[in-house]
């Protein structure tokens, strides 16, 4: 009876053997290798959370102020003290038959403006070659505060020698002192020019008669 027990004894203590060699060498290595994909696809798979957009980030750069305009024009002159220029006043010009002949010229303030001119001749001038006129009086005058309704007066002789010499012009130019930037043109008809002189600016138009 004892020969036939121990040898399947030693078949049932085999048969564990092998079934505890092979269980974990299938179940270890699987659970390991299936987590990584796992993870690998969540990861993937996850939306990317979008920056938000702020107000700071798209808002416009402020445009630059507009450029003012310059006050350097006319109209900007109310108060006293303050000299004239040719853009400041309005001319005319006429022609006169005392003294031979000559050109009488006027001038007032625009409105709105008070300026003070020189008691010193305009600038006259004829022609784009500037046949300029010289100062038909020794001493300056007093200046002259010119607003509202106030007029002055400058007398210009157009030819001041006695030959037949000359050239004809229709228009004179008139500018306040050598450095006016805006003289104006004023017609006059047509009028022989030669050495002309100017007289000063006067209140009064009979003290602007040249050679008088």
């Amino acid at each position: 009876m004892r020969s036939h027990i121990v040898p399947v004894a030693l078949v049932v203590t085999a048969l564990a053997a092998m079934a505890t060699a092979c269980g974990p060498e299938n179940s270890g290595p699987a659970s390991a290798d299936g987590a990584t994909p796992t993870t690998t696809a969540a990861a993937s798979t996850a939306p990317s959370t979008a920056t938000p957009t702020t107000a700071a980030s798209t808002a416009a750069a402020p445009k630059s102020a507009e450029p003012k305009a310059s006050a350097s024009g006319p109209g900007d002159k109310s108060g006293n003290g303050q000299a004239c220029g040719a853009n400041d006043l309005t001319f005319s010009a006429k022609m006169e038959t005392q003294a031979g002949g000559y050109i009488q010229i006027s001038a007032k303030a625009k409105p709105g403006i008070t300026c003070v001119l020189s008691g010193e001749h305009p600038v006259i001038a004829f022609g784009s070659g500037g046949i300029e006129a010289t100062n038909a009086e020794q001493a300056v005058g007093r200046p002259i505060t010119l607003s509202g309704s106030a007029i002055v007066y400058a007398g210009v002789n157009p030819k001041s020698t006695n030959d037949d010499q000359a050239v004809e012009f229709k228009d004179v130019i008139i500018g306040i002192g050598p450095a006016d930037p805006n003289p104006v043109s004023i017609p006059v008809g047509t009028v022989r020019v030669d050495k002309p002189l100017v007289t000063n600016w006067h209140a009064n138009a009979k003290d602007a008669v040249p050679g008088v």
